[in-house]
């Protein structure tokens, strides 16, 4: 049995997965905060593109829980698996 066996096979293996799916929790929030303090700020210098601005807000917002969905989700099977 090798090294990388030994260690995902213990809660070692179990409390990683745990800490990246929380960090991938944590970056989205981050992440999604930072979106939405730009788009606030571009409506507040625009207002009359804020439906533009709105709109890209969400697509950008869209795909960054996209992309934290997935890492959690990994996490989770590196705690299970």
């Amino acid at each position: 049995m090798d090294l990388m066996t030994i260690m995902l096979s213990t809660p070692i293996g179990n409390a990683g997965g745990a800490v990246g799916a929380g960090l991938a929790a944590v970056g989205a929030g981050i992440g999604i905060g930072q979106i939405g303090k730009g788009a606030v700020e571009a409506i507040a210098r625009q207002p009359e593109a804020s439906n533009d601005i709105r709109a890209n807000m969400i697509l950008t917002a869209a795909l960054v829980e996209g992309a934290a969905l997935f890492a959690i989700i990994v996490g989770f099977l590196a705690m299970v698996l």
